[in-house]
């Protein structure tokens, strides 16, 4: 088995560096554990980056995947699977959403909410151009749409032009998110909780004045809970902390535990 130098040699050689990757070659792991390719071993304090809510290799987890992957591994939207079904029908039970659809990541989920909003403020006939409303200091993810969405300069560099039509505003303003919704949005997207731009929560009143300004403009409110999701805060979502519902919500990372799958999920008059 190479050792740790083999492997990050390796790494410098072919693989893209697009990451600044610590200096470590992992191997294994087991519940809070890592172990890289000497084996010395590691408490992860990471967790996949929000992503291992049950730990490294949880037993349940590894039986399920070994067993499914036994039986099918991939069909494509174009067919239906129960194992999808079943997992859509206990979101669907344990929140606010009627309908579910997967993707392979949190970025993609993003994307698909996007997409989503947009497409329903062309279905109700809202005027202009659509423009979403983001908050300063977010973090959506890296393709195009959810990287526009993701207002934080460091992120943009290099990858312009940027997808049109997001406003930001600064997060936990509640009047600066008044002032920024008119006629022409079709969407308020936010986190609860802000994960990259450094674990800030949001105040109750903030988040309740942006279900009070959505429901009163008929616009959904979409909360991206990438990684608040899944019980990271206490409760299933975080959106629960707060009293307040979204009309769309993403998920990602703890959902599958590190099995790669993102899900977008909304109310029935949005979905459809």
């Amino acid at each position: 088995m190479s050792g740790t130098g083999d492997i990050l040699k390796g790494a410098a050689e072919v693989m893209f560096q697009n990451y600044r990757s610590l200096p470590l070659a992992l191997t294994r792991g087991e519940g809070c554990r890592v172990w890289d390719a000497d084996g010395k071993s590691y408490l992860d304090f990471v967790a996949g980056i929000a992503v291992v809510n049950l730990g490294h290799c949880h037993p349940a987890v590894v039986e399920a995947i070994r067993t499914q992957a036994g039986r099918l591994m991939h069909i494509s939207n174009l067919y239906v699977n129960e194992p999808a079904v079943k997992l859509a029908r206990w979101l669907v039970d344990h929140s606010f959403a009627d309908r579910v659809f997967f993707c392979n990541s949190g970025t993609e989920a993003m994307e698909a909410a996007l997409k989503l909003v947009r497409r329903h403020a062309f279905d109700s006939k809202r005027k202009g151009p659509p423009e979403i409303v983001v908050a300063r200091n977010s973090f959506h993810g890296r393709t195009m749409g959810a990287l526009s969405a993701t207002m934080q300069p460091q992120y943009h560099e290099g990858f312009g032009p940027l997808v049109p039509g997001f406003i930001d505003v600064p997060y936990n303003d509640p009047e600066a998110l008044r002032k920024a919704v008119g006629d022409a949005t079709c969407a308020v997207v936010l986190e609860p909780v802000q994960g990259e731009g450094g674990v800030l929560p949001a105040t109750r009143a903030y988040l309740h004045a942006a279900r009070e300004l959505c429901s009163a403009q008929g616009i959904p409110l979409v909360f991206d809970e990438i990684q608040t999701g899944m019980g990271r805060t206490g409760k299933l979502f975080a959106y629960e902390q707060f009293g307040v519902e979204p009309d769309v919500m993403v998920l990602a990372k703890g959902l599958g535990n590190g099995f790669p799958i993102g899900a977008l999920l909304a109310r029935e008059e949005i979905a459809k």
